[in-house]
Order: structure tokens, then C-alpha cells, then sequence
């Protein structure tokens, strides 16, 4: 068979290859019936599924003709790099880094960062609503996290505390 679309056919690879992995590795915990799920039930579920989605996108990329074969274009390193640096910005932001001595800056401080750097990803940036989503963000995770869920992590820098 002939692929047909290869955008189509490296997602579905890549989605079968992820569930697959995240199924692989829950498989090491409790499994559980559905009437009482043990802690691996929702990541192998989740993962065999992605799993079988990403075969049927596959097989259906071989089958469904696309004019000019849908080729995978150049790889978008800028995003990717944004996106990632904004991610890791964010745990060093939550949990510090003691190896360089640096204390948590917070969930507040940590969103902001996250919000900022990873409004470089794209085409345009406008400050101003970097800003406001960020405002947003820090306030329903506030909200969400530490005052619904009652989760203990800081929320302000660890400099502002005794």
C-alpha cells in the first residue's frame, strides 16, 4: 500500500507510538475492575486508545487519496522551543532550583513566566494580551488549585517568606 497522506500517517505513528508507551509504562501499577480502579486503569485505558486511534488515522492515511500526497513541511523549531522553555520555566518557577540556590517563585510568578514565554511561539506579540491572559490564568488556577483543592504548593516566591 501506498501512503497517501504523510502528515496523516507520521500523527497516527506518533499516536500509536505515545498511547502504546504511556500504556506500557502503567501496566507496572494496580490495575483495579471498573468498578474499582486501581491507579494504573486510567492510563492504560487512555493510552490503549490513543493507541488504536493513532492505527486507524494511520491505516486511513493509506487509504484516503490526497491530491499532492499531503507532505510533511519544515519543522517548526521556534514553537517547539518556546513552548518547552515555557514548560520547564514553570516547574523550576513551582518547585526552585536548589542546585543553583534558587528558592520557588510560585504558581503566581510561575504562570506569568509560563504565560510570557510561551506567547513567543507564535507569529505576533502583543504585551498587553499576554498580560491580561496571564491575569486570568493565575487567577482561576489560584482559585482552582489552592482554594478549591486545597493543594500545598507556594503560591508567592519563597523570598517573600520567613
Amino acid at each position: 500500500m501506498k501512503i497517501q497522506s504523510q502528515k496523516d500517517f507520521f500523527a497516527g505513528l506518533m499516536f500509536t507510538v505515545v498511547g502504546g508507551s504511556f500504556a506500557a509504562g502503567a501496566s507496572q501499577y494496580t490495575l483495579g475492575s471498573g468498578a474499582k480502579m486501581g491507579p494504573g486503569y486510567f492510563p492504560i485505558i487512555l493510552g490503549l486508545m490513543l493507541a488504536v486511534l493513532g492505527c486507524a488515522i494511520a491505516v486511513k492515511s493509506m487509504i484516503t487519496p490526497t491530491p499532492d500526497g499531503d507532505k510533511i513541511g519544515k519543522f517548526a523549531w521556534k514553537p517547539l522551543f518556546f513552548i518547552i522553555a515555557a514548560n520547564l520555566v514553570f516547574g523550576a518557577s513551582i518547585g526552585g532550583l536548589p542546585v543553583i540556590g534558587l528558592k520557588p517563585l510560585g504558581l503566581i510568578v510561575g504562570i506569568y513566566l509560563l504565560t510570557y514565554i510561551a506567547s513567543h511561539a507564535g507569529e505576533e506579540h502583543n504585551f498587553k494580551e499576554v498580560a491580561v491572559l496571564a491575569t486570568i490564568l493565575a487567577l482561576l488556577s489560584y482559585v482552582a488549585f489552592i482554594v478549591l483543592l486545597k493543594l500545598q504548593f507556594p503560591v508567592w516566591p519563597a523570598y517573600f517568606t520567613a
